[in-house]
C-alpha cells in the first residue's frame, strides 16, 4: 500500500493525504552523496514507498494556520517515517519551523518546505531566494510531497546523521537534540523550538500511530561496537577513517571534534558496525 495525494484544484483549501493504489511516480528521486552530487536511489525504499505520479504542474497550497498545515501534511510525514524511519513529529516540526507553517515566501513559490538548496547534480527546477547570500538557488517542486521525500533522503543519506537512526523512532527529544549536534542548524535553540512545536501541537501522536502499525519494513538500526584509538605521530582523521572504515564526519561527530587537528596521546572513540 502506497501513498497518493488528492490533487485538488488550486483554489481548494483542504488537501490531505490518502492511501490508495497510485501510478508510479514519473519523478526520479535521487539521493545526494556527501558532496551533494547526483547519487543512487535506495531501491528498498523506492520499491516499498514510491512517490505518487508527478502532477506535471505547480500545485499551490495556501495554508491559513499551523493547524491546517498539520492536517494537510501529517499523513505525508507518517508515510516518510515508514519509508525512512524519521519521526513524523520531527518532520512536521521542521516543516512548520522552516516553511513558516507553509506561508513563507520561499515555500509559497517553490513548494520547498525545508529550504533545500540546489547542489551539484540537481537537474530539476529551481528558483532564486535570498538566504545566507543574495539570489541563492533553491529546489522547486510541483508538489510539496517531493520536498518531504528530498528531506528524508537528505537526512538518511548523509554520514553525519547516521547516529540518529540508532534512536527510537518515537524519541523526538533525542532526534531534536541530535539534529543540532550533527550540525543541521546553527541556532542553539533549534532543539527546543522543535520540541515546543511537537508538544504544543501534540505531533508525537503521529509517531505513535506509525509505531502501533508496525515498523517491520523500516530500516533497522545498525548495531555497532565501540573501541578506542590512541593518537600516534602521523595520525590524521583521514588516515584513521580509511584504517577503520569510518567517515571523517562520523569520527568528528563521535568525538565531538570542532576541527580535524589531533594531538599525540589523544584518545578517540571508534565505531564499527557489528558483522551479522
Amino acid at each position: 500500500m502506497v501513498l497518493t495525494l488528492l490533487l485538488a484544484s488550486c483554489g481548494t483549501k483542504k488537501r490531505t493525504a490518502r492511501t490508495q493504489n497510485p501510478k508510479r511516480t514519473t519523478q526520479t528521486v535521487k539521493t545526494p552523496d556527501r558532496n551533494g552530487n547526483t547519487p543512487r536511489t535506495d531501491p528498498a525504499n523506492k520499491d516499498l514507498y514510491p512517490m505518487p505520479e508527478n502532477p506535471g504542474r505547480f500545485v499551490k497550497f495556501p495554508i491559513a494556520s499551523t493547524e491546517e498545515y498539520i492536517e494537510t501534511f501529517s499523513e505525508i510525514a507518517q508515510y516518510e517515517m515508514k519509508a525512512f524511519g524519521i519521526p513524523a513529529s520531527i518532520t512536521l516540526a521542521q516543516g512548520i519551523l522552516e516553511s513558516g507553517s507553509g506561508k513563507g515566501e520561499l515555500t509559497r513559490k517553490t513548494n520547498n518546505h525545508f529550504g533545500i538548496k540546489c547542489h551539484t547534480g540537481w537537474e530539476g527546477e529551481f528558483d532564486f531566494h535570498d538566504d545566507d547570500e543574495r539570489g541563492e538557488r533553491f529546489r522547486k517542486y510541483n508538489h510539496p510531497m517531493f520536498s518531504f521525500r528530498d528531506h528524508s533522503i537528505f537526512l538518511s543519506s548523509r554520514s553525519r546523521y547516521k547516529f540518529l537512526f540508532n534512536y527510537r523512532r518515537d524519541d523526538y527529544k533525542k532526534w531534536a537534540h541530535g539534529l543540532r549536534q550533527a550540525g543541521y542548524a546553527t541556532d542553539r535553540k533549534y532543539p527546543q523550538k522543535l520540541i515546543y512545536l511537537i508538544e504544543r501541537y501534540n505531533l508525537d501522536q503521529f509517531d505513535e500511530a506509525v509505531v502501533r502499525g508496525g515498523l517491520s519494513e523500516v530500516r533497522k538500526p545498525k548495531k555497532y561496537k565501540v573501541f578506542t584509538h590512541v593518537v600516534e605521530k602521523g595520525d590524521t582523521l583521514y588516515a584513521l577513517s580509511k584504517r577503520y572504515n569510518i567517515s571523517v564526519d562520523e569520527l568528528m561527530q563521535l568525538n565531538n571534534l570542532d576541527s580535524s587537528s589531533l594531538s599525540i596521546g589523544q584518545v578517540l572513540n571508534i565505531r564499527k558496525e557489528k558483522s551479522k
